[in-house]
C-alpha cells in the first residue's frame, strides 16, 4: 500500500487540505473522507443558510498534476485548487466518494479553481470541534447556483465492509481510549490559547489523524471516524459495528506496498493485530445522493 504524507487535521486547525481520490485511494485520503461524514446532515430549519458574498470559478488548466484541495483562511476566504465536481460535492454534503452516484463523465475529470469569501470572520469547523463548517453549506448554494446541480436522496442496498472487533469486547494492545476533550482544544486554538508541544514518544498528537509512511497516529475520534479511514483502502464503504463507544488513539505502524521489510505486518494484518479489527464483507442500506443534472459554469 502506498501511504503519501498528507497534511494534519486536528481540531481548531484553520487549513484543510486534501489529496486525489481514486478509486484505490491511499489512507491519506482519510482526511477528505472525515470532513465528509457518512451521515448527509441536514440544516436545521432557523439556520439562516450561509452563501458566499463572492465567488470566482475557473477551469484549472495546469498542465502537470497539482495537488487538490480546499484551504480555509483568515476573514472568510477560501481557497480550492484542482478539485472536480464530484469530490466538491462531496465536501459540500459532507458524504463519501462511494455515496455520489450519477453525473456527466466530466464531473470525475474536470478541476476547477474556486475563489470565495464568507461575509465575517467565521469559525471553520473540524471533526471533533463541534461547530459546523460554514465553507460546507455555502458551496451548496454555489453548486446549485454556477453548476445547476440538481440531486436528491436515495437509500440503496449496497456492499460494504463491516468493521468489527477480532475477539468480541476485546481492543487490541494499541488501541487505546483518549482522554483528550477536542471541544476544548478547539476552543482553546479560537481564543488564540495555544496548547503546549506533544513530549517526543508521548503519543499521538492530541486531536489529530497523522500519518507518514508505515504509520498514523490517531487521537480524539471515535470509531465512525476510524471506519471512514479504511474506506479508501478497503474498495467500499466501511461501517462501524464494533460496539465501542468514545473516543480513541493509537499509533499503528505497517509495511507500506513494495516494502522489502518482511517482519512488518502488511496494512490489514497490522489493523488485526495491533487494534484488534477486521473487515468483514456484508450489505446495508446506504444514503446515498443522486447527481440528477449538473452543468459546466461560466468561468469568471
Amino acid at each position: 500500500m502506498s501511504f503519501k504524507p498528507p497534511t494534519p487535521l486536528s481540531a481548531g486547525q484553520r487549513p484543510i487540505r486534501g489529496v486525489k481520490q481514486t478509486m484505490r485511494s491511499t489512507v491519506a485520503v482519510v482526511f477528505v473522507l472525515l470532513l465528509s461524514a457518512t451521515a448527509i446532515r441536514a440544516q436545521a430549519p432557523d439556520q439562516r443558510p450561509v452563501a458566499f458574498d463572492v465567488a470566482s470559478i475557473k477551469p484549472n488548466t495546469s498542465s502537470v498534476e497539482r495537488l487538490s484541495g480546499i484551504q480555509h483562511q483568515p476573514g472568510g476566504r477560501v481557497t480550492i485548487t484542482n478539485m472536480t465536481l464530484r469530490t466538491l460535492i462531496t465536501f459540500a454534503y459532507q458524504i463519501t466518494g462511494y455515496q455520489l452516484v450519477g453525473g456527466p463523465g466530466w464531473a470525475d475529470r474536470d478541476g476547477f479553481d474556486v475563489l470565495a469569501r464568507v461575509s465575517g470572520n467565521p469559525t471553520w469547523g473540524t471533526p471533533g470541534s463541534g461547530y459546523t463548517d460554514p465553507a460546507q453549506q455555502a458551496m451548496q448554494l454555489l453548486l446549485a447556483d454556477r453548476f445547476k446541480l440538481a440531486i436528491h436522496h436515495e437509500m440503496r442496498e449496497m456492499d460494504v465492509y463491516a468493521l468489527v472487533l477480532a475477539k468480541p469486547g476485546t481492543p487490541g494492545p494499541a488501541l487505546m481510549r483518549s482522554t483528550n476533550d477536542c471541544k476544548a482544544l478547539a476552543d482553546q486554538t479560537r481564543q488564540g490559547k495555544t496548547p503546549p508541544p506533544q513530549p517526543n514518544g508521548a503519543g499521538p498528537t492530541p486531536c489529530s489523524i497523522l500519518g507518514n509512511a508505515g504509520r498514523i497516529f490517531f487521537d480524539g475520534f471515535g470509531m465512525p471516524q476510524v471506519a471512514n479511514m479504511l474506506i479508501g483502502q478497503a474498495g467500499r464503504i466501511v461501517v462501524d459495528r464494533t460496539g465501542l463507544s468514545g473516543n480513541w488513539q493509537f499509533i499503528m505502524t505497517f509495511a507500506p506496498e513494495g516494502a522489502a521489510d518482511s517482519n512488518t505486518p502488511i496494512f490489514f494484518t497490522a489493523l488485526q493485530e495491533q487494534l484488534g479489527l477486521k473487515l468483514e464483507p456484508t450489505k446495508a442500506p446506504v444514503d446515498v445522493l443522486v447527481i440528477d443534472r449538473a452543468e459546466r459554469p461560466t468561468p469568471d
